[in-house]
């Protein structure tokens, strides 16, 4: 199973990872971070299936994944 880690202080928000997930996994928190952006949050863990599209596209570095 893979393990996705998210930054929710480096994450602006711009919702290119949650295009970018096949799975669909991936939504905006309802919550700030420090910053006052709504960070990315993925729901449903067990479903990644580790491909890295989301860290591939943040343009922020604020994904990581591990299979």
């Amino acid at each position: 199973m893979a393990k996705v880690i998210i930054d929710r202080e480096r994450c602006k928000g711009c919702e290119l990872c949650t295009e970018a997930c096949p799975q669909k996994i991936l939504v905006m928190s309802k919550s700030f971070n420090k910053q006052s952006y709504h960070p990315v949050e993925l729901i449903h863990p067990e479903k990644c299936t580790g491909c890295a599209f989301c860290a591939m596209v943040c343009p922020d570095v604020a994904i990581e994944v591990y299979r």
